[in-house]
């Protein structure tokens, strides 16, 4: 019988949905979504250089990673260069 089955969708349907509740009450330990820490920021920012050419920088990522590998597969994904520049004040940032 299709129409039962048509029917008990059409009730979930109907139904009023929030997909911002957990934000609203906070983020319990309970929900099962992955939450990034709040002071372990990273920052991606694009800088127009000339016509076509922009340089984007990736600052913040954690010392715990292997910045060659990353910036090697990111080269090869991108098709661009880049280089890790080590900064005194911001630590390691890639720039592409």
């Amino acid at each position: 019988m299709p129409g039962a089955a048509a029917a008990g969708v059409g009730e979930l349907l109907l139904t009023s949905f929030d997909p911002f509740a957990d934000a609203k009450h906070g983020n319990s330990e309970d929900s099962g979504a992955p939450t990034a820490p709040r002071d372990n920021v990273v920052h991606l920012r694009t800088r127009q250089r000339n016509g076509r050419k922009s340089l984007t920088t990736v600052q913040g990522l954690s010392a715990a990673y292997n910045y060659a590998k990353i910036l090697r597969d990111l080269k090869r994904e991108l098709c661009c260069s880049g280089i890790v520049v080590e900064d005194e004040d911001l630590g390691n940032v890639v720039q592409l």
